[in-house]
């Protein structure tokens, strides 16, 4: 019986979901990146390398790494008679309105791949040149360039953190936020509903289908009773207070507070894990560039809250002390210590926190899986006696995601706060 469990960032992380890029980064190209969220374009060969050093440096810790396109699968592996829906979904949520072309691409598929081949390419995407000149399926068709991509290939992927996030003994699947990343919580919702180490285990605090942005790079469990939700480019206001009224109702969550954490909206602050990440007890690593403008919201129960209400009343309220102090009075610890990316140099701190530098993975109380380039910043965290193993990342860090992005953890031993 696996099911999940996550009731802090720090507990000993017992099982993790990582994605190893695959040939969608052979679909990247200038003209398309930003539309597909990238801003450079990956060296295939020399990712997976780095990747698979991620891997190893989380196997050396005891962590089980489980695969998000092993999952997926071994669901279409258990359950064969939901691979045309899958697929015909996939299609869909991809833009592929006509009958004529769903029913193409879907014969295309069955024919040429299957199993875990078949998995990867609904990851890769699909060119026009892959399925011949189709001359009487569309007047585009005629006027394409046969290279141009029928469906888009899902380079974010390898960010797992994204599509969803383990609270408690449940999951909120994301609203993503950006049309192009929106289909890969297909995949997440197929897993947690039909896997057999998942079936009817896990409890749903969010769904992919809720009208209101949220990721799960925004969240961050602080204890078993307080979760930090950051108010970012990604997720917004009321997709927390969405979140908050169903964890309140549910007496299984554990959940009394939530932080909203109100931080710069921008790429380079897409996700509150991008500027602020728990290392350790009582430590956390943050950009010093949000400080200032960082504004942190108590969310409660009202004194009225319903939960058979579709809009339970909430008591909502800003925190005017200071972080520190905050975090102090949420988690208990006696001491908090805020370790700035970068130190006290506001370039380096620009530079390092750009190629992920706070975006750390805790896999254990002070020990913390980082990426090698950021230098000044690993030193420091070396400074505050955390262990620092260090990871390869110079094609990695192109998606703008550092080893917190690249995993969704599934289950961590209790971390007991008092």
């Amino acid at each position: 019986m696996q099911g999940v469990s996550i009731t802090s960032d720090i507990g000993p992380l017992k099982r993790v979901m990582l994605h190893r890029p695959g040939k969608e980064l052979l679909n990247l190209i200038p003209r398309r990146l930003e539309d597909l969220l990238f801003d450079d374009i990956p060296f295939l060969k020399a990712a997976q390398e780095e990747h698979d050093a991620f891997s190893e440096t989380l196997r050396s810790q005891g962590v089980e790494v489980v695969y998000l396109e092993d999952l997926m699968t071994e669901v279409l592996e258990i359950h064969p008679g939901l691979t045309e829906p899958f697929l015909y979904q996939w299609l869909r949520e991809a833009g592929i309105r006509t009958h004529r072309w769903q029913d193409a691409l879907y014969a295309h598929l069955r024919e040429n791949y299957q199993g875990k081949d078949l998995v990867e390419k609904t990851m890769e995407g699909i060119t026009l040149r892959e399925m011949g000149r189709k001359s009487d399926l569309s007047l585009q068709d005629l006027i394409a360039s046969p290279d141009d991509l029928i469906v888009d290939p899902m380079p974010n992927l390898y960010f797992t953190r994204d599509p969803a996030a383990v609270v408690g003994d449940g999951l909120m699947i994301s609203r993503m936020c950006f049309p192009t990343r929106r289909r890969e919580t297909i995949y997440t919702d197929y897993i947690f509903r039909h896997h057999p180490d998942f079936i009817d285990r896990v409890k749903r605090y969010y769904d992919r289908n809720e009208y209101a942005r949220l990721e799960g790079g925004d969240v961050i469990c602080l204890t078993p009773d307080t979760v930090a939700i950051g108010i970012s480019q990604r997720t917004s206001p009321d997709a927390i207070e969405k979140a908050a009224a169903n964890l309140f109702s549910s007496e299984e969550s554990g959940v009394k507070t939530i932080l909203a954490f109100f931080i710069p909206s921008s790429r380079a602050f897409m996700h509150l894990d991008t500027v602020f990440t728990q290392v350790d007890r009582g430590k956390y690593t943050i950009h010093p560039g949000i400080l200032g403008p960082l504004k942190v919201f108590e969310i409660r129960k009202g004194e009225g809250f319903d939960p058979t209400d579709p809009e339970p009343e909430l008591s909502i309220r800003e925190l005017t002390m200071p972080l520190e102090d905050i975090l102090k009075k949420y988690t208990g610890a006696e001491n908090v210590r805020l370790i700035p990316c970068g130190g006290s140099d506001p370039i380096a701190a620009a530079r390092e926190q750009w190629n992920d530098g706070s975006n750390t993975l805790c896999v254990s109380p002070g020990v913390i899986i980082v990426y090698s380039r950021n230098e000044l910043s690993n030193n420091l965290l070396r400074e505050e006696g955390l262990t620092v193993l260090e990871i390869p990342s110079s094609e990695l860090s192109r998606g703008r995601g550092g080893p917190r992005c690249m995993s969704m953890p599934l289950n961590r031993e209790l971390y007991l706060f008092n």
